[in-house]
């Protein structure tokens, strides 16, 4: 029986070949009887800077389990832990035609994991393949030319292929790891099945979207790029077929529908077919922009450390007399601010970093909670409204080009000692106030949030930091409402999926989602079969 082993600490620079030796002078057991150590999760302890940790977990496989854990099964970081069988999937056959709506993780999760049980589905999805869409994406930042097909939100991989790639979440869920093994599989970096805080990097997540089209084609999927969904027919109060591109009609009998979060039309679509649908909260905000530099010495207690890799952080504070809270999110050490619009006419940042995160730029997306009181309507589509208003502000402010308003974060909280703006976003930023841009609620409770994260970070709050808006696609503003069954509440058939439906937020959340919905609609088809044997 393998033995789990915590808090087995290593110096920066130290390699994993090493694990074996640390385990054994912990416990007083000869090297020898190790017979194997497998590192499950690595992370990083700064939290004495700048003495600064490498912690992990390891699994280890010992000539005498049973002696080990007689003598140290008491401490609180030895567990005796069971071999794990791999799951097996029953290959099935009929269930009727199955389409997917979307090519973002949720969609291609759900693919990948029908897959497995031998089902084939078609795939519809409204934009370019990864190799024309980095092209498509590339000119808008370079040109200000916006394709509203192809961009940084549709697209084969969906939005988060021009990101961090960060595969954290705080759902806990015994598939993450199902998720992990799958993108290594496809040509992910090994590495993301034991570190923290798992991410890919943009660069390296477009060959492993790719290759995970490569797999599904294999497997006999039908994937069918430029097919925007712009209508779904029911037939008999259930899902019957989709209409692509205003034209042409794709029978289906079970509709995944995996858009993403910026996919607006389909929102109208679905509000004008009577699905039912609900306003949800998320935050809006800003980009904020560090020297990588800086965050590392706040982080590690040194500027730079060659063993270790650019620094991170997450805060947050929460407004107890108005509610709101103001927080980070999707931070990007390493990486660049960039345009992620959708629309002609509207401004909105995100960030992204490659895998290496070797720029000397650390951003921060600093957004603050939003709900339907403050959308000014009781329509489900008023959240996407409030984003629409802002973006086109930000549009406006940028002075078009798809230039974005930014400003030196002193001068936004009016101090002294400010500087000029400088920013990594393409096409270019103009330098404004950002009041003009936000709405109050916002501003104000970014300030105040401002304040407290310089008390958590000293020196967070500096003149060689810009602020750059508007950042509004957190998460989706719509929840396409559905059972606990997954399928919707007033269309039978319609699987509602993935963060665009308003059950997830990031790459492996959404990933998850897509895999449980195709569970569930396995577990349906073999349901029926076995009824009609």
């Amino acid at each position: 029986m393998p033995i789990l082993i915590r808090n087995i600490v290593l110096a920066p620079g130290e390699g994993d070949d090493v694990l074996g030796t640390r385990v054994a002078e912990r416990f007083g057991v000869p090297e020898r009887d190790i017979q194997s150590v497998h590192l499950v999760r690595k992370s990083i302890d700064a939290r004495r800077k700048p003495r600064v940790i490498i912690v992990c977990t390891v699994l280890c496989r010992l000539l005498d389990e049973a002696g080990f854990l007689a003598r140290h099964g008491h401490d609180p970081d030895v567990k005796a832990v069971k071999d794990e069988p791999q799951p097996v999937f029953p290959r099935l056959a009929g269930g009727g035609r199955i389409v997917i709506v979307g090519m973002g993780p949720a969609g291609l999760f759900a693919a990948l994991r029908l897959a497995e049980y031998g089902l084939a589905p078609t795939i519809l999805e409204r934009g370019r393949p990864v190799e024309e869409r980095t092209r498509d994406v590339q000119a808008f930042w370079s040109l200000g030319e916006l394709d509203t097909e192809s961009n940084v939100q549709f697209g084969e991989g969906g939005a988060g292929t021009f990101s961090d790639g960060k595969l954290t979440t705080r759902v806990n869920d015994p598939r993450i790891g199902y998720v992990l093994q799958k993108l290594v599989d496809f040509g992910a970096p090994p590495e993301i099945l034991h570190l923290a805080k798992p991410h890919v990097g943009t660069d390296q997540l477009r060959r492993v979207v790719a290759g995970i089209r490569q797999g599904l084609l294999a497997a006999g999927c039908d994937i069918r790029f430029r097919s925007r969904v712009t209508d779904i027919v029911p037939r008999e109060g259930r899902v019957g077929a989709v209409t692509v591109n205003g034209s042409d009609e794709v029978a289906a009998d079970v509709l995944i529908l995996a858009p993403g979060h910026s996919a607006r039309d389909t929102y109208d679509m679905l509000a004008r077919r009577g699905v039912h649908l609900q306003a949800k909260p998320f935050a809006m905000g800003v980009r904020v922009e560090h020297p990588q530099e800086l965050i590392n010495g706040i982080q590690y207690g040194k500027g730079h450390h060659p063993a270790l890799p650019p620094a991170d952080y997450a805060l947050a504070h929460n407004d107890r007399r108005t509610g709101r809270s103001a927080y980070s999110f999707c931070m990007c050490p390493g990486g660049v601010v960039v345009a992620g619009s959708s629309e002609e006419g509207g401004v909105v940042t995100n960030g992204m970093s490659a895998h290496l995160r070797n720029t000397p730029f650390a951003n921060s997306a600093l957004v603050v909670t939003v709900g339907p009181d403050d959308f000014g309507s009781s329509s489900p589509l008023a959240g996407v409204e409030f984003q629409r208003h802002w973006e086109r502000r930000a549009f406006e402010a940028g002075g078009g080009g798809y230039r974005a308003p930014a400003q030196n974060l002193l001068s936004f909280l009016g101090m002294k000692g400010r500087k000029g703006v400088s920013s990594s976003y393409r096409p270019g930023v103009t330098e404004t106030d950002l009041s003009r841009v936000l709405p109050a609620a916002v501003t104000g409770t970014l300030r105040e949030g401002l304040r407290v994260f310089d008390r958590k970070m000293r020196g967070f709050v500096t003149a060689e930091a810009t602020l750059t808006g508007v950042e509004t696609r957190t998460s989706a503003p719509v929840r396409i409402v559905r059972g606990e069954d997954c399928q919707s509440v007033s269309l039978q058939g319609l699987y509602p999926t993935g963060e665009g439906a308003g059950y997830a937020g990031g790459i492996m959340s959404a990933a998850l989602d897509g895999i449980r919905v195709a569970d569930i609609i396995a577990g349906k088809i073999t349901a029926e079969t076995r009824s009609a044997i």
